[in-house]
């Protein structure tokens, strides 16, 4: 996938809200490239910055209102269902 400028700006923006905290821009850029390249989902097992379910609404919130579908953020646990 490829870092282009809107994911560089969702990524920024993300940020700048302070859903994620600055300490944590690598997980910012994973959504951001996920949500811009249109991921279904984004698996994780980071349940401080990303499979939180605080943090994933403010983050669906933000990315539409850039234009963009979030992808579902789930641990590999929630993926399977199992």
């Amino acid at each position: 996938m490829d870092i282009t400028e809107k994911v560089g700006r969702l990524a920024i923006r993300i940020l700048t809200s302070g859903v994620i905290p600055k300490k944590a821009a690598t997980n910012a850029a994973h959504i951001a490239i996920a949500t811009v390249h249109g991921m279904e989902y984004l698996m994780t097992w980071n349940c401080v910055h990303l499979a939180n379910a605080i943090i994933t609404k403010a983050v669906a919130r933000i990315c539409r209102q850039e234009g963009f579908e979030c992808p579902i953020i789930c641990t590999p646990e929630e993926l399977l269902g199992e």
